[in-house]
């Protein structure tokens, strides 16, 4: 315990010292509304660092389909955080960052931080793209988050008590998005997680009948999960006007290859990720699953 409070209070320190170096010019948070986003701006904002949120509603708008939205979004920008919507795996991702990472560089932006996704081959392609701009980069590697079941499509499902999905049995160490938000802050501020790239998990591997269990416990109702095919779960999905895409993303769960832990947040921060149980709890407190 005594050298996890030492490893974060170093890290603290280093942070502040690479910021007092490299000034304080604005970091650019791509997304800056979402999950991972609305997390780094706050915490850069603690800091005492300039924060301008890339989305559509930002002033200046940052709009990935309008690249003529860029240049106004990176004026006066020292470091990015990327973030890529709906997913770096998907056809014109890989063009569209590369052309913005090479545009940020040409206009001052040193510090690139990309988050990606765990397991993709797809967003290695992108990956590749923002390194070939010359920046002093750092790559976040993730998969699913805690945070899809109370902040993104899997709440209603749970607040209708029937998690519908195409995952089998397979498991997941689903990752906190306040444990990627720290990761990335840490990289936007401190030079040492310069070509860094770091994959983050949480502590454990579940199975969505683990999570229904757990999410069961915490809301003191019956929450299940039912497995469907992948083709049923497309029809959903295209059924609520959302990107049948999504659907292929299941397959990086139900082949296995993101279904061992990892330790990503240990290298980068020196401590442990925080548990799915964790989450749980203290999302249940704010009545966000109360029906």
């Amino acid at each position: 315990m005594t050298n996890t409070r030492n490893n974060q209070q170093n890290n603290q320190q280093n942070s502040q010292r690479n910021v007092q170096q490299n000034g304080t010019r604005t970091t650019l948070v791509i997304g800056g509304t979402g999950k991972t986003g609305r997390r780094v701006a706050e915490r850069l904002t603690a800091q005492g660092l300039p924060v301008r949120v890339g989305s559509r509603s930002g002033e200046p708008p940052f709009v990935w389909e309008d690249p003529s939205t860029w240049e106004a979004a990176i004026e006066g920008v020292g470091a990015v955080y990327v973030t890529y919507y709906p997913d770096l795996g998907f056809p014109g991702a890989a063009e569209a960052v590369g052309a913005f990472s090479e545009l940020a560089v040409k206009k001052g932006a040193r510090r690139l931080v990309l988050l990606s996704g765990r397991g993709e081959p797809g967003a290695v392609i992108s990956e590749n793209k923002l390194k070939e701009s010359g920046a002093d980069w750092t790559v976040v590697r993730a998969s699913w988050f805690n945070q899809n079941f109370d902040e993104s499509f899997f709440l209603e499902p749970v607040l209708a008590g029937e998690l519908a999905l195409p995952t089998a049995d397979a498991v997941e160490p689903f990752v906190d998005a306040d444990d990627i938000a720290d990761v990335v802050t840490a990289a936007l501020t401190d030079d040492k997680h310069i070509g860094r790239t770091y994959e983050l998990s949480g502590p454990r591997s579940l199975s969505f009948r683990d999570v229904a269990a757990e999410l069961s416990q915490v809301t003191g109702r019956e929450i299940t999960y039912i497995p469907v095919t992948l083709d049923d779960y497309r029809a959903v999905l295209r059924e609520n006007g959302l990107p049948v895409e999504f659907a292929d993303l299941f397959g990086l769960i139900l082949d296995g290859r993101n279904a061992r832990v990892v330790h990503g947040v240990e290298e980068a921060l020196g401590r442990d990720p925080r548990d799915f149980s964790v989450f749980a709890k203290d999302a249940a407190a704010t009545g966000i699953w109360n029906v």
